[in-house]
């Protein structure tokens, strides 16, 4: 007679590792990447090398010499928060701010809360946020993109948000504001911003690259674009020469980067697949509201910060059930 064997939980296995994960997003990033070469030169090349590596120097040397635990920098997730910090700063940002912001994602964003899976705020996002906060000058200083330039540096100016931003502000007509500006030209990468969030194309590629890998679902991300398009949609209808049309903010600024990128992380997100929808209309509107009524012409980073601190009561209440029940 066999005796029914029981064994404790995981019961279902998989292939994919933390390492493999790792990659298929640094993988997914890689167009971006390309596109931000192309049209910062070698500024862009700096803050990336420069945030990687430190993000790995700085995680490797506090569970050494602080935590006192096993270095464990080979799990790629470091390298990673470092890439995404990069992708949130603008080329050529200076390198000694770049090495704060990546000292405060991995030792006070990551480290401090236990390391990787128990952080509840996005690492990369909260250096991006204490860099702005704290050199609001540098970290939106903005160059303006020019194909195959090799300078490090160049001429610099308002993103297409900040102008709008202002102009709003003063009176001037949406319109008026935006002039001859193609969507085609934005979604392509021919705007100022981080260096990583220009072209909406190469950050699709990635996106879509992402979902056949099932790195990520479809939740979270389209819950995201399609909160932003319906209420910056409504505004729109409302006053069409104070607010921009719902195209628009979907290919500038960090949309779509925060949607597919940062959003997505699976350790700040929603476990269920009803709390990543709720996660992503959270986003989106935060983010509109943000751009429409805050201080700061951008609001992605905040909007998911904020949704962060969400996640613990979303999973919560929208938990799935348990196996029997």
């Amino acid at each position: 007679m066999k005796l029914l064997t029981i064994s404790p939980s995981p019961h279902i296995q998989s292939n994919e590792s933390t390492q493999r994960i790792m990659l298929d997003v640094l993988i997914a990033l890689v167009p971006a990447f390309i596109i931000s070469i192309l049209f910062f030169g070698l500024g862009a090349l700096k803050v990336v090398l420069t945030a990687a590596i430190a993000c790995v120097l700085f995680e490797a040397l506090i569970q050494k010499f602080l935590l006192k635990t096993k270095i464990q920098v080979m799990d790629g997730s470091a390298l990673l928060t470092g890439v995404l910090l990069a992708f949130n700063l603008p080329a050529g940002y200076p390198i000694w701010m770049t090495l704060v912001g990546s000292l405060v994602a991995v030792g006070i964003a990551k480290l401090s809360f236990g390391g990787l899976g128990q952080n509840p705020f996005n690492p990369a996002l909260v250096g991006r946020v204490f860099l702005l906060i704290s050199f609001p000058v540098a970290t939106t200083l903005w160059p303006k993109p020019a194909l195959l330039q090799l300078a490090t540096d160049g001429t610099t100016g308002a993103t297409i948000l900040g102008l709008l931003k202002e102009g709003v502000s003063a009176g001037v007509p949406v319109s008026q504001i935006l002039g001859t500006t193609g969507l085609t030209d934005l979604f392509m990468g021919q705007m100022g911003g981080s260096l990583g969030e220009i072209s909406t194309l190469a950050l699709l590629l990635g996106g879509v690259y992402l979902l056949y890998r099932r790195v990520i679902t479809w939740h979270i991300p389209l819950s995201f674009l399609l909160s932003v398009f319906v209420l910056s949609g409504i505004f729109w209808m409302v006053n069409p020469e104070m607010y921009a049309p719902p195209f628009f903010h979907l290919v500038t600024g960090g949309v779509m980067l925060g949607a597919l990128f940062m959003a997505t992380d699976m350790v700040t997100s929603p476990m269920s697949n009803s709390g990543q929808i709720l996660f992503g209309i959270g986003c989106g509107i935060l983010t509109i509201l943000i751009r429409v009524f805050g201080v700061y012409p951008e609001g992605v980073s905040f909007a998911i910060l904020i949704m962060n601190a969400v996640v613990p009561l979303i999973d919560k209440f929208l938990k799935p059930k348990r196996y029997g029940r």
